[in-house]
Formats: C-alpha cells, sequence, structure tokens
C-alpha cells in the first residue's frame, strides 16, 4: 500500500470471453455447474469459497467466507454453529445472499435469496463426513463468543479429547447444522473490457418460474 492509502491506481481490464444469453442453461442450477466445473479445471484455489451477507433483526449487516457444500434444485448448503452469528442473524432475519468469485476466470455469481435449516439427517451425515479434528472442533468452539485468550480455546479442545478419547464416532453436536439458501435470484457476472461486463441475471417470476435478465454493468 502506498504511503497515502491511495489505491486508485490498482485496475484491471479483464479481457476474457463474454457471456451471451444464446450460451446459458435454461436452469441456473446447470449454468451453476458449468462454471464450477471451470473453476475447479482452472485450478482456483478453493472454488466453493462464497461470501455470505446477512442482517439481523436491528438491520445491521455483516458478511464472511463460507464454504459452499451442497447445490441441487432446492437451492445452496453451508454448514456452522447455529449459535453463531451468522446463524442469529439468519435466525432473525432469514433474507441473505452469496457471492462466489472466481478472479483468474474473472466470473462471479451472486445469489440472494432465504436461508432455512436443513433436517437433522442431512446435517448428520455431512457431520460424520468430515475430518475426526474438524468434528471435536465443533464441539470445543463456542463460535462467536468473545474468548480472554487463545489458550481458552485449546483447553476446550483438550477437554473435548478426553471425552471421546480415540473414539471415531463423535456425535453432531445439537448446536450444529446446515442452511439452505433458498435462492430468489441467481445472477452470473463475466469481467469484460473497458468495465463493460456481462451480466445475466435468472429470477423467479410471479409464478415461479426462472426467467433471465441483462443487467447494465
Amino acid at each position: 500500500m502506498t504511503g497515502d492509502g491511495d489505491l486508485s491506481w490498482l485496475r484491471e481490464d479483464y479481457r476474457s470471453g463474454g457471456l451471451d444469453e444464446a450460451d446459458l442453461a435454461v436452469d441456473p442450477y446447470e449454468q451453476f455447474g458449468r462454471w464450477f466445473d471451470d473453476a475447479v479445471t482452472a485450478a482456483v484455489p478453493e472454488p466453493n469459497a462464497m461470501v455470505l451477507a446477512t442482517a439481523g433483526s436491528d438491520g445491521r449487516p455483516s458478511a464472511r467466507t463460507v464454504l459452499l457444500k451442497g447445490v441441487d434444485q432446492r437451492g445452496f448448503s453451508f454448514f456452522t454453529n447455529y449459535d453463531s452469528q451468522k446463524a442469529r442473524a439468519l435466525a432473525a432475519n432469514p433474507a441473505c445472499a452469496l457471492v462466489l468469485l472466481w478472479k483468474p476466470l474473472a466470473r462471479q455469481v451472486c445469489v440472494a435469496g432465504r436461508a432455512e435449516r436443513l433436517g437433522d439427517e442431512e446435517s448428520s451425515a455431512y457431520f460424520s463426513s468430515r475430518p475426526r479434528g474438524s468434528r471435536l472442533g465443533a464441539w470445543a468452539s463456542p463460535q462467536s463468543q468473545v474468548l480472554p485468550d487463545r489458550a481458552t480455546l485449546e483447553r476446550r479442545l483438550e477437554e473435548v479429547e478426553r471425552t471421546y478419547g480415540e473414539e471415531d464416532d463423535i456425535p453432531r453436536p445439537p448446536h450444529w447444522g446446515g442452511f439452505l439458501v433458498v435462492p430468489d435470484s441467481i445472477e452470473f457476472w463475466q469481467g469484460r473490457t473497458n468495465r463493460l461486463h456481462d451480466r445475466l441475471r435468472y429470477r423467479r417470476d410471479v409464478t415461479g418460474a426462472w426467467v433471465v435478465e441483462r443487467l447494465a454493468p
């Protein structure tokens, strides 16, 4: 960073291919799958990393990066501690937004919709697939709560490790599980030169069908 904090000199002109209506899949989830596969093929780091934006009952917004763990015709799913800031915000106001950025491809996907909890069976199935250390960590961390120091968290982990010993069958904590973001709109953004980007948005109409709209960049 320059000494005066001026970042106006940072810019990039995107010269990748465009995004035309004729190239879109009829279904937004199929289109998402195409772009996600492109990101994986291009070795984009953590292609399932996404920013989740929420607003609590007071309307104050917050955002953080979470990992997308599933996509199907219902929507986009991720998992978290239900006592965390994000989960408490979603309980008070389920309206939310997701952004996945694949910078090497000059692409991003913006999702807007509402979040709902996944069922216990689905949450437990995913929890059991996690590495053992992550399962222990879910029990140890009082996510989003203030801690006096790092040592407190490490002591909590040691207590959990003593509780389960060498046992691998670690149950899902009752305060931990998944959310499904059911979208109202899914926008596909392709960077273009001169900031004249392509923005094509799938939006639900009054009948529940998807309609495609081009947005000005």
